[in-house]
């Protein structure tokens, strides 16, 4: 299986178990020629496997840029419904700007806009999705770090992560990952094991998983105050990356 056949990986963030846990490895049929490179094999089913050696180190290089610049100038850009809760957690904890959903036009080169910012780099989940926001990235002379599938366009984009950027474990692994790092870089945290957030915060959960969460933690608070079980009743293109000096940097 490509699972078994992935190498191990050197000064992993996580465990080769955990990354392939995620899914985050699993990419799509279609392949933009400029993420062949980071294919690690075909499956026989016609899926595209990503190499998560490069998917360690690509998050990591990251972690590291995005960490040199105020938290105020960094735009963490999610129109995909299950890049959203972990997109607003990643910003919430590394103190960046966030827009979640619909990404309104002008948001970045209108100054007469209610709507509008001036970052000074932009993290985006999906590019087709948020293609308005790399538009006008481009325009505003933002670099852009993205999330990538294997047939995502990667045109005006400056730095890839090359992950499964569709599925819910994997988005909540990348972005854990990437604000863990981003705090360790500033010296927020001093290890892995002071970042406390559990990597089950930045996934997104469906209405039957949020009502099983919500028994669950019922349930906990029962036993808690001696009352056993009854909480539960209460309950695209070829473009090529860019490098990140093509624009402003902090």
């Amino acid at each position: 299986m490509d699972e078994q056949a992935q190498p191990q990986i050197k000064d992993a963030l996580l465990s080769l178990e955990k990354f392939l846990e995620s899914g985050v490895h699993i990419g799509s049929k279609f392949r933009n020629g400029e993420m062949k490179r980071f294919i690690y094999k075909t499956r026989p089913d016609g899926l595209s496997v990503l190499d998560v050696s490069v998917i360690n180190e690509r998050v990591r290089v990251a972690a590291r840029f995005l960490s040199r610049y105020e938290p105020s100038d960094i735009l963490v850009v999610a129109g995909r419904t299950y890049a959203q809760k972990p997109a607003q957690k990643l910003a919430e904890m590394i103190g960046a700007k966030c827009i979640a959903g619909r990404f309104t036009p002008g948001t970045l080169t209108n100054p007469g806009s209610d709507f509008f910012v001036e970052p000074k780099i932009a993290l985006i989940a999906d590019p087709p999705i948020d293609r308005q926001a790399i538009k006008e990235s481009v325009t505003a002379r933002v670099p852009v770090i993205a999330l990538c599938n294997t047939g995502n366009t990667t045109a005006d984009i400056d730095y890839i992560i090359p992950a499964n950027n569709n599925g819910k474990k994997s988005l909540a692994l990348v972005y854990y990952l990437l604000a863990r790092e981003i705090l360790k870089n500033r010296g927020t945290i001093k290890s892995d094991e002071e970042f406390t957030t559990p990597m089950d915060d930045f996934e997104t959960k469906t209405i039957h998983e949020e009502r099983e969460f919500g028994f669950k933690e019922d349930r906990e608070r029962g036993r808690e105050r001696g009352e056993g079980g009854r909480g539960f009743e209460r309950g695209g293109g070829h473009g090529r990356e860019r490098g990140f000096q093509r624009r402003r940097t902090a």
